[in-house]
């Protein structure tokens, strides 16, 4: 059975941070880009960071950049988000997602997050930034 798992949500200060993971089960991620996704209440489901197979093209958004780091470690089978000076509004459901083969260029992983482009997609974990 082929799954991603999150996790690592919770509730965190304004200023904080959180790592969130995301375990691949059922499958190798090595051939996989991986995508961090987050929809909030009411708004639609926001391409966060995306990142190719082999690690090394990560893409941003504007809203995350230089606060967030997307890292995968394909020996682990497992991609991770660590998100640095939260602000309320980071607050969301954050999902992870993979494509497989998706291309390594920046063009294809920017792709990934912005259409989006994805095969399977985690159940997501909560992320509430509050004081």
């Amino acid at each position: 059975q082929l799954q991603l798992v999150e996790s690592g949500g919770g509730l965190v200060q304004p200023g904080g941070s959180l790592r969130l993971s995301c375990a691949a089960s059922g499958f190798s991620l090595d051939v996989y880009a991986i995508g961090w996704f987050r929809q909030a209440p009411g708004k639609e489901r926001e391409g966060v960071s995306c990142i190719s197979s082999t690690g090394s093209t990560p893409y941003y958004a504007d809203s995350v950049k230089g606060r967030f780091t997307i890292s995968k470690d394909n020996t682990k089978n497992t991609v991770y988000l660590q998100m640095n000076s939260l602000k309320p509004e980071d607050t969301a459901v954050y999902y992870c997602a993979a494509r497989r083969n998706p291309g390594g260029s920046f063009g294809a992983v920017r792709a990934m997050c912005l259409i989006p482009l994805t095969d399977y997609w985690g159940q997501g974990t909560q992320v509430t930034v509050s004081s």
